[in-house]
């Protein structure tokens, strides 16, 4: 049985400074992800991808974004229980809760914290006979390291910031060929983004054809080859490396919809006062969380991370007066 002070479920970045803000007040934590390493979506799905709204940071990577909440956090000596999905919650005769991994792990705590981000996810797949076929030998959904595309002809379907991003990145002297379909003639990521693509593709950096889909995937062993079909000018067939459809994620909230939570649209509800759930000692951060004018922010994440621990303590030990101490002031190691 691990016991901890706050038992963080996901250990992306609002779990991460969970662990910073929680070890100012000297409460330890544990946190138990169901993916084998720390850092969430920044660390499994787009390490290499920069993110431009992080405080005192023009631009970090995700990746490197995970590095320095680790290094944040190490002075309060996290426990990390990794590769394994949180099931099972009931509470003690003390009142403490208990928390079961679907590997049978337990964990004892008096205070849960919610910090899944979107849940169990997955990407959503396009309706391509024989996809399946492909999967890692030429189809990929998610870009983790953009080296893997360098010199390689690669086209990618979408027309979210995701895919926007990915194909100027990679047109920018990592691939050979960078081929970019769309549905639409609109695209919905940023205007900077929408605008960068439309001056690479003038300048012949990237392919761009809209009112266009991918209809099938040919090769065999590996992909070779897609056919894309216009709304004007029917089949296209185009040699490629690589397809990488970025349709975005299907969350689901897997075996925390079923611990009474709550929930509205796969998120679960919260008190912004503490961000408290309807389940007293249960608190849920970041992206899982919904309240009125939610923004799914990493900043808002911390902000909220910040928020819950002030209430957890209290939880913990209600009978401690609470004086808010500056690091300014103290240093991390003068807490």
């Amino acid at each position: 049985m691990i016991q901890t002070d706050i038992l963080i479920i996901g250990a992306g970045p609002c779990g991460l400074f969970t662990v910073f803000e929680a070890g100012l007040l000297k409460l330890r934590c544990h946190l138990v992800d169901a993916l084998p390493q720390a850092g969430g979506q920044c660390s499994e799905i787009y390490p290499k991808k920069p993110i431009y709204d992080i405080p005192a940071y023009p631009s970090i990577l995700a990746g490197d974004l995970v590095d320095q909440l680790m290094e944040q956090a190490a002075p309060f000596e996290p426990g990390f229980t990794l590769g394994e999905r949180a099931e099972e919650i009931e509470k003690d005769e003390e009142g403490q809760f208990i928390l079961t991994t679907n590997r049978g792990t337990k964990h004892r705590a008096p205070i849960i914290a919610i910090a899944g981000g979107l849940g169990c996810f997955e990407p959503r797949k396009p309706p391509v006979e024989g996809l399946a076929n492909f999967e890692d030998h030429g189809v990929e959904y998610i870009i983790k390291d953009p080296e893997f595309y360098r010199d390689k002809k690669v086209v990618i379907s979408g027309g979210g910031d995701s895919a926007l991003d990915w194909a100027i990145f990679l047109a920018e002297g990592v691939a050979k060929e960078v081929t970019l379909v769309h549905r639409r003639t609109e695209f919905r990521g940023h205007l900077d983004s929408v605008q960068k693509v439309m001056d690479h593709a003038s300048e012949g950096r990237i392919r761009l054809m809209t009112n266009a889909e991918v209809v099938e995937v040919q090769g065999e062993a590996d992909l070779q080859s897609v056919v894309i079909k216009k709304k004007e000018e029917g089949m296209h067939t185009l040699e490629t490396d690589h397809w990488v459809p970025l349709f975005g994620l299907s969350p689901k909230l897997g075996p925390i919809a079923d611990w009474n939570l709550n929930i509205t649209k796969n998120a679960v509800e919260v008190d912004t006062f503490d961000y408290s759930t309807n389940v007293p000692g249960i608190y849920a951060i970041g992206d899982i969380n919904s309240y009125p004018g939610k923004l799914k922010l990493i900043l808002c994440g911390f902000h909220e991370a910040t928020l819950m621990v002030q209430s957890a303590f209290k939880r913990i030990y209600p009978d401690k007066n609470l004086v808010l101490k500056y690091t300014t002031v103290n240093g991390v190691n003068g807490f």
